[in-house]
């Protein structure tokens, strides 16, 4: 689609992150977030006004500088009202071959019926997984994992739109066996 915005405005981007989902990933908060969570980890990030305008392919180039990283997460601020450049960055991506993790305030059944954004389907379907659902401070937990307050789903996406339903997402953690003569 050509009409995608060139352009992204970002809080900033983390080259090396071990704790926005698993492996070693790369990490572009977007700047903008409606939702106002108290206890917001990137408080920051909300107004929609802060934050750097940077293209696109200059993102793409910063990722693809770090050969070890083959995993992308889309956090913020909220990247669903971003969608459009968000859309543009998640399918560049996805044409290199990364995997894409989303974390969004918004709930699943809302970004797939477009209700939030009518390219949201689009984004969802760039994505593997999606952390979704507001942070709420009173459900924090750090036992978490990959994801702030109870109320939130770790949702893999693949298997959600094979079963028409919501399938949360389960780690697979696959270690290789020591040879015999060890």
């Amino acid at each position: 689609m050509s009409d995608l915005p060139d352009t992204i405005r970002l809080f900033g981007t983390v080259g090396d992150s071990i704790v926005d989902g698993p492996g070693l990933r790369f990490s572009v908060f977007v700047q903008g977030c409606s939702h106002g969570c108290p206890g917001c980890h990137n408080p920051e990030s909300q107004p929609a006004c802060g934050g750097t305008v940077r293209a696109v392919d200059d993102v793409v180039a910063e990722i693809e500088q770090n050969p070890l990283v083959r995993d992308v997460t889309l956090s913020g601020g909220e990247p669903f009202e971003q969608c459009a450049a968000c859309l543009a960055l998640a399918r560049k991506l996805k044409e290199r071959g990364y995997g894409i993790w989303a974390y969004s305030g918004y709930l699943y059944e809302d970004l797939a019926s477009g209700a939030v954004d009518p390219l949201a389907p689009e984004l969802l379907a760039c994505c593997d997984v999606l952390v979704d659902g507001p942070f709420v401070q009173a459900l924090n937990s750090y036992d978490l994992k990959w994801k702030g307050s109870s109320n939130q789903r770790v949702i893999d996406l693949a298997a959600t739109r094979a079963q028409g339903r919501v399938v949360l997402w389960q780690a697979c953690e696959e270690f290789p066996e020591p040879p015999a003569s060890w």
